[in-house]
């Protein structure tokens, strides 16, 4: 083994077709800054919709902000394989469809595959589930998920870190993402 290989920490990215991309695209430029971290992208075609319509960045522009990208059909690409290790994966935003698939085990796809090795093998997965109002169907799927060690992490507004700008919501939900890996978001505020 190569000896960045030895020193690298592997994160996989998901970014489904909900309302949510501005925080996909702050973790990928959070992760960015840290030269020990890689991130490993795929973005289904829901999200390249979302993408055109609540981002200033394309797809592409995305994708460049990874450290590798694959296409979401490309099921036998290595993080469909739980021989690559990984910290774990994050889906962000993440669907109803794709929190479905997952609970589910419908491994469609490339994302859905690879948060099924996340599974499989024990590694953290976090899921920024959007939605509202939450059916019941969407309950049942998360709570079968969070049973299962999966983190449910809702972009939910706090106050208590006395927000001034979307962009400090945005970014605290970074934070909380980045706090499951022990990575430390700058600006993220904590609770006194």
């Amino acid at each position: 083994m190569h000896r960045r290989e030895e020193l690298v920490k592997r994160l996989v990215i998901g970014i489904s077709g909900a309302s949510g991309i501005p925080i996909a695209v702050g973790l990928l430029k959070e992760m960015k800054k840290r030269p020990e971290w890689e991130t490993h992208l795929v973005i289904t075609q829901g999200a390249q919709k979302t993408i055109a319509q609540e981002s200033r960045f394309s797809c592409r522009d995305i994708e460049a902000m990874a450290t590798k990208c694959y296409a979401i059909n490309d099921i036998g690409a290595s993080i469909a394989s739980g021989t690559f290790h990984t910290e774990g994966m994050v889906v962000v935003p993440c669907s109803m469809k794709t929190v479905a698939g997952i609970a589910n085990g419908f491994s469609e796809n490339l994302l859905l595959r690879a948060a099924d090795v996340t599974l499989k093998e024990g590694r953290k997965l976090v899921l920024v589930a959007r939605e509202s109002p939450l059916g019941s169907v969407h309950l049942s799927n998360m709570l079968s998920l969070a049973q299962q060690g999966v983190k449910i992490l809702p972009p939910m507004l706090t106050f208590y870190n006395k927000p001034e700008s979307i962009e400090d919501m945005t970014r605290h939900i970074i934070g909380k993402i980045t706090d499951v890996f022990q990575v430390e978001t700058m600006g993220f505020r904590r609770w006194a």
